[in-house]
């Protein structure tokens, strides 16, 4: 990585306010080059309060941009950080509404000459997506970076129909611990108090709302963009990651958006922005999106629309292992998409029907659904998953040449079943001859009629000679995937049953980036002691029960510890996800989230301590929910509460 210290521009940066309609102000921070002339504003909107949590990572790019000539504004959203107003449903129509306000109060400002960019990671991104579909004037350009253009299917809340166990769990349960922090003193006064005390009594769960809309209902419509994607005017860098689940919105945005408004890249990272790159290589995405923000906002020919319409990374085949700092591979480029290059390809499935009826901890081996560059997130060696699972597997010949494809692969199972519900879950995996078992792509289906035909999750990947292509079909995918009630598997018929997989011709392929640069890191300190090695919680840990068959799951959503700001903040967070089963029954489901955060500023003095507790059960005909809120500033107790609710399993 390299760090940039001199620009084009000499930049400085203030706290503002941004007043909306309804009375409520923003919190903000503006990076802005010190010149007369008027330049173009880039809009990064989060709920990731800017003064402490997402401080570290702002440091790292709205200077450089602003070193670039352009005003780069980051702003906590409504009821978050230190903006007024209560936390709501971030899938609602008012975060997307605000923020379009912000766009046309920044053009507005004397200092910027009406023309708005706007980039987000992950939630932020797909926020920047759905304020692009409400088409404010001043919006010429989006950068949406591991981002959704479908909350139903294509998020953290369901896949194939059914409920993403940890991603549903994990979501609510993060994002309850963050709307009840509190506004920092040192930015709001002594205000902060009132301030937390009205934000603390409009929180309200999440889960609830998520797990009352099974089915693509309107409340997931509207949370997207995917039903109308011709709502969206601006010009759309659309970026992602093959071991983000997000990846494939990069395929559908390229897909439907006009050529001449739309670029996709899709490297071998985790849910991050490209300059970090975990897995690398990492590529020069500051740079990449100046050269985008340079065309759609100042006019300047940067060439960035003379690029493929989606440059992609096809990893080499690799060993199977939880984490990896750089994967082997090559970058090709694609001036279609569909692409001309990529022909479907069918491998039928042989052999007798088979009865499929996996142990309901099949799938504790699967990673994190969004794994962001950790040691333990990617997906282990297969090989167990493999033997939970009915496999059919593909030669590629020693002596051939190898198979190398791009896109979504298809599967068409032919499936009975006397069970009222269940799923049926495919992974794609590359068998090495020593047998370890590396999976490329998944994907799920809730069972229905006798035919099944679905896709997986986009991949990019070669198959050397001498190994074997994979496909793998289990009955269950714990924790991802919550178990249907009186689940009992299937049979399934390799007759009618077939995996089609999109391979994409060998290619003379350019393409490049520059290397990786930021601006000066802000300088949050981490302090270490002799036993943190001893003392640190593995991120991922599988417990078995051998007498009880059950299975525990252990991990850390985040890593703990304390940090230390410079501007004299102290934060410390500690938390735990837990993911029981038992291997026979599908009733016996439940997880279990605690957070612990703590903001302390010794020379006010402050100390404030959030601590909350998330947990999902089931029974055949209802999800149980628990959920508990405590908040202390210092010894006192300002807040206590706790909620209890029966959710119908009507159809997740």
């Amino acid at each position: 990585m390299k760090i940039r210290t001199s620009f084009p521009y000499e930049t400085d940066h203030e706290d503002v306010r941004i007043p909306l309609a309804d009375g409520t102000k923003l919190y903000a921070r503006v990076w802005r080059p010190l010149t007369d002339i008027p330049v173009p504003a880039l809009l990064e909107y989060s709920p990731h309060r800017l003064t402490d949590w997402t401080a570290p990572r702002d440091w790292q790019r709205h200077p450089w941009y602003a070193g670039h000539g352009y005003a780069s504004v980051r702003v906590d959203v409504r009821g978050h950080g230190n903006s007024e107003g209560l936390p709501g449903d971030p899938y609602a129509q008012a975060e997307p509404a605000d923020g379009a306000e912000v766009i046309d109060w920044l053009a507005g400002r004397p200092w910027c000459d009406g023309r708005v960019g706007m980039f987000g990671l992950g939630r932020d991104g797909s926020t920047a997506l759905r304020i692009a579909a409400l088409a404010p004037e001043p919006l010429k350009a989006v950068v949406a970076v591991c981002s959704t253009d479908d909350r139903y299917d294509g998020d953290a809340h369901y896949l194939g129909g059914s409920v993403l166990a940890t991603g549903m769990h994990s979501r609510a349960a993060t994002m309850l611990a963050f709307a009840a922090r509190p506004p920092d003193p040192l930015y709001v006064g002594d205000a902060w108090r009132d301030m937390w005390l009205t934000r603390l009594e409009g929180v309200e769960p999440l889960v609830h709302t998520w797990l009352a809309h099974q089915t693509r209902d309107d409340y997931w419509r509207r949370g997207g963009v995917r039903e109308d994607y011709g709502a969206i005017r601006a010009a759309v860098l659309a970026v992602g990651g093959r071991h983000d689940p997000y990846r494939d919105t990069v395929l559908r945005l390229v897909e439907h958006l006009p050529g001449d408004r739309v670029r996709g890249i899709i490297g071998p990272w985790s849910h991050q922005y490209p300059d970090r790159g975990l897995p690398g290589p990492a590529i020069g995405f500051l740079q990449e999106t100046l050269r985008w923000w340079d065309h759609h906002l100042k006019g300047e020919p940067t060439g960035i629309m003379s690029e493929p319409l989606l440059r992609s990374w096809i990893s080499a085949s690799h060993p199977p292992a939880a984490g990896h700092p750089e994967f082997p591979g090559r970058w090709v480029g694609d001036g279609t998409w569909p692409s001309a290059n990529v022909t479907p390809v069918t491998y039928a499935l042989q052999g007798p029907p088979v009865l499929v009826r996996s142990p309901q901890h099949t799938g504790l081996d699967a990673g994190r659904l969004v794994p962001s560059g950790d040691d333990a997130g990617l997906p282990p060696d297969q090989r167990a998953e493999d033997a939970h699972s009915a496999c059919f597997d593909f030669p590629v010949p020693p002596d051939g040449a190898p198979v190398e494809i791009l896109g979504r692969p298809r599967v068409t199972l032919a499936l009975r079943t006397d069970a009222p519900a269940g799923q049926v879950v495919a992974r794609l995996c590359d068998v090495a001859p020593d047998g370890a078992s590396t999976l490329v792509t998944r994907g799920a289906l809730t069972l229905s009629g006798k035919e099944h035909v679905f896709e997986l999750n986009g991949a990019g990947h070669t198959f050397p000679p001498g190994h074997r292509v994979r496909l793998a079909v289990s009955s269950a995918y714990w924790p991802w995937i919550w178990p249907r009630p009186h689940a009992a598997g299937f049979t399934l018929d390799p007759d009618g049953s077939a995996l089609l997989l999109p391979i994409r011709s060998r290619t003379a392929d350019t393409v490049t980036f520059e290397d990786p640069e930021q601006s000066e890191p802000l300088g949050v300190t981490v302090p270490t002691t002799l036993d943190d090695t001893d003392t640190r919680r593995p991120e991922r840990l599988i417990v078995r029960d051998v007498a009880q068959g059950e299975w525990r799951l252990e991990t850390t959503p985040r890593p703990a510890g304390t940090r230390h700001y410079p501007d004299g903040l102290e934060l410390t967070e500690e938390s735990l996800e837990t993911y029981t089963v038992q291997e026979s029954d599908p009733l016996s489901p439940r997880t279990r989230s605690v957070w612990k955060i703590r903001l302390h500023r010794p020379d006010l003095p402050w100390n404030v301590t959030i601590d909350t507790r998330s947990e999902i059960a089931c029974d055949a005909t209802h999800f149980l929910t628990s959920d508990e809120v405590i908040c202390t500033a210092g010894s006192e107790v300002l807040f206590h509460r706790t909620w209890e609710k029966r959710i119908a399993r009507t159809a997740g």
